[in-house]
């Protein structure tokens, strides 16, 4: 599966940091930024993270909501909420279902092997539940400023 503009955002439940659990369905009414990514506390995923968490208090005041997800486990991700300070939720999602619903568990390949993988996609969910923008492949120089401006629009 994939997700795309105008189609309503696949609902999910995952456990988060903290022993938390989160529910896309009870975010309703407010605009949701799902950003999937790799893997905690590596160069790139960092960077995003900690871009986020700089531009948190703009997306706050436009009362939406900023999600990270990876395949890494609740423990992992308190010890990178920790390490950098991280103001918003980390969804653990070990099997991929999530990332499967959302078309972005894929095949990459590096070094001349193959193997299955997140790729850092962020999905733009409005307060209805419908995904508006998807940026896949997101390369994370300026991303934040992009994703806000988008939620800006809504």
């Amino acid at each position: 599966m994939t997700v795309e503009a105008g189609l309503p955002a696949p609902d999910f439940t995952l456990p988060t940091d903290g022993g938390g659990t989160l529910s896309l369905a009870a975010l309703r009414g407010r605009p949701v930024v799902l950003y999937f990514y790799p893997k905690d506390d590596t160069p790139g995923c960092t960077k995003e993270a900690c871009a986020f968490r700089d531009r948190l208090p703009d997306f706050s005041a436009l009362d939406a909501v900023v999600i990270g997800l990876s395949k890494d486990a609740p423990k992992s991700h308190d010890r990178f909420k920790t390490k950098y300070a991280l103001t918003f939720p980390l969804a653990s999602d070990e099997q991929a279902e999530v990332a499967k619903l959302y078309g972005v568990w894929v095949e990459k390949s590096r070094y001349g092997r193959t193997y299955m993988g997140m790729d850092r996609t962020t999905v733009l969910i409005d307060a209805a539940g419908v995904v508006r923008m998807v940026w896949r492949k997101v390369k994370v120089e300026g991303h934040a400023e992009a994703v806000l401006a988008a939620v800006k629009s809504l």
